[in-house]
């Protein structure tokens, strides 16, 4: 089998394509036939050597394919089911901890950027229904993320009001979440091009954030007081303008820090509009399954932008620097 994996002192130049042989399936465990997975700016992190990681880690957080062997004990999986990876394989339900959280794939434990590998049957959730390998590869990271700002965090109901940031995978399946919620939602861009198609996936109001600077005042005005909810993923160039979008009583979710890790806000505009503010990261295996089955019921694909093979994952996040895409960038092997 041939995986990927991330030589020191890391770089894209120093990941490698490579052969070898999988584990063999214990007790409770499952040999899984990866078949996809998905670009992140966290795995682009790893992969550039940001993150640091163990020489050889083999990344990429998200993983979509089929059980190809069962161990003893094992009566959740069958051989040919159809399944997906989680970013954090050891929490399962409830509130997150430290101890849960601590594994991640394609980090702290091995990732998916590999043909075959042996993971606990704890530590899946099936596809959708009428998914592509490609298309679930692209869920259990970004997809999961809005969702548990939405959904599960935000409480999120038909006739609110949320604004997205920008057009990477997590922002569009915020978008889609939101209008199959029933959501009205404001989005941002830096792109004609771009802004024509968060139009054409339902967003109501887009503005170019390089032609308006106060866009979060603007987000404020035009809703007449502010939004219920906000996915901030620019972090140091964002949050700013966030606080300014976000309504009284409204929930602020920091996501990413695409813009800087360091960011300044007017302390009385978040607090005397009573809002919220957390940080999230990614969620539990129950959000997904609730997820999984949410998206077979309404039908919502993922906006894939380009399919790269496994051969290539280097040239994957070269692409992925430039910020051309919209949606997501899946590699196929």
């Amino acid at each position: 089998m041939r995986y990927v994996a991330v030589k020191q002192p890391g770089g894209l130049d120093n990941l490698q394509l490579l052969e070898g042989q999988s584990e063999a399936v214990q007790a409770g465990q499952v040999l899984v036939r990866w078949r996809a997975t998905s670009l992140n700016f966290h795995d682009y992190l790893v992969a550039n050597g940001s993150i640091p990681v163990v020489d050889g880690q083999i990344p990429m957080s998200d993983g979509a394919g089929e059980i190809i062997e069962v161990g003893e004990g094992v009566s959740k999986w069958q051989v040919g089911d159809r399944v997906m990876s989680l970013f954090f394989p050891n929490w399962l339900n409830g509130d997150a901890s430290f101890a849960q959280t601590k594994g991640i794939s394609g980090e702290s434990l091995p990732g998916f950027a590999i043909e075959k590998s042996v993971v606990s049957a704890e530590s899946l959730t099936r596809m959708p229904s009428e998914y592509s390998f490609a298309e679930a590869a692209t869920l259990p990271c970004a997809a999961l993320t809005a969702w548990r700002a939405l959904v599960v965090e935000g409480k999120l109901k038909a006739g609110d009001r949320v604004l997205i940031e920008g057009t990477g995978g997590m922002s569009i399946f915020a978008l889609q979440i939101a209008k199959a919620a029933g959501a009205y939602v404001y989005a941002t861009t830096s792109s004609a091009t771009k802004a024509t198609r968060l139009a054409e996936l339902g967003a109501d109001h887009v503005i170019n954030y390089k032609e308006d600077e106060r866009w979060g005042k603007t987000v404020f005005k035009h809703s007449g007081g502010g939004v219920e909810h906000v996915l901030d993923v620019g972090g140091g160039t964002t949050i700013g303008q966030s606080v300014e979008a976000v309504g009284f009583g409204g929930h602020v979710t920091l996501i990413g820090i695409l813009g800087g890790r360091k960011g300044e806000f007017v302390l009385p505009k978040f607090f005397f509009k009573h809002a919220h503010m957390h940080g999230i990261a990614v969620a539990n295996r129950q959000a997904q399954e609730d997820m999984v089955r949410a998206i077979d019921l309404s039908g919502f694909k993922p906006i894939i932008d380009r399919s790269f093979e496994l051969a290539d994952l280097a040239d994957a996040f070269r692409y992925q620097e430039t910020g051309q895409h919209f949606g997501k960038i899946v590699v196929e092997y």
